[in-house]
């Protein structure tokens, strides 16, 4: 394939930048004297399957302070737990069953553009579909949420609710369940973060066992 060079001196300034960071990333990886990050090429272990917003603002290691390797990572428009979701099931599977992961957190974030764009009215485009997954969550809440005078705030508490909700679609898949039936050592967890401060707000919500989802929602 003919290879083309970047023209637009943007792109091209822009694009160099990703590649003067990797740089950086190197010299970082040949001065580790734990031989933690060389390691890496060799195998994950990590204990904490992520499903996270896609927002550029709420990367996971950062918020939680850890390496390369530790966390693994699913982020889509508002941290999404969506049943049909080849793609997060995948993960999930992956993580749950080959990677043996101990904690699930669905970690949403206050401020979240998708959140709040399910609360207008307005057509956004193909994203349109994915939101209406959320609307889902206002439904289930209208009352709570239209009680709420500010918009700033009816954003922040749908924003938990919506985490809430997906913390329960974690839990109500098979993957989920019937590692629980083999295991005791894995828990779903729900969580904000709130970008201003960097704080990981605990909702405590958190499963470890199929106890409360309801008799229609647990497999046997």
């Amino acid at each position: 394939m003919l290879k083309k060079q970047l023209e637009n001196p943007v792109l091209k300034a822009s694009f160099e930048k990703i590649l003067a960071g990797n740089e950086i990333w190197i010299q970082e990886v040949k001065a580790d004297k734990t031989g933690k990050l060389q390691q890496l090429a060799k195998g994950q272990n990590p204990e904490i399957l992520w499903i996270g917003c896609a927002d550029s603002r709420v990367p996971a290691n950062l918020i939680t302070n850890t390496l390369p390797g530790e966390v693994f990572v699913h982020r889509n428009i508002a941290n999404m737990v969506v049943h049909s979701d080849m793609n997060m099931l995948s993960v999930l599977d992956y993580a749950v069953n080959v990677l043996k992961v101990k904690h699930v957190i669905v970690a949403g974030h206050y401020g979240c553009g998708g959140v709040a764009a399910s609360l207008s009215r307005s057509q956004f485009g193909v994203i349109d579909n994915w939101i209406c997954h959320i609307k889902d969550v206002y439904r289930l809440h209208r009352e709570e949420i239209d009680g709420i005078t500010e918009h700033e705030d009816k954003v922040n508490r749908l924003i938990e609710l919506n985490v809430a909700e997906q913390v329960f679609n974690l839990c109500t898949t098979s993957i989920i369940q019937n590692a629980w039936k083999e295991r005791n050592d894995l828990a779903v967890h729900g969580m904000v973060i709130d970008i201003a401060t960097g704080k990981l707000v605990d909702l405590n919500i958190t499963f470890t066992d199929m106890e409360g989802l309801g008799e229609v929602f647990a497999y046997k």
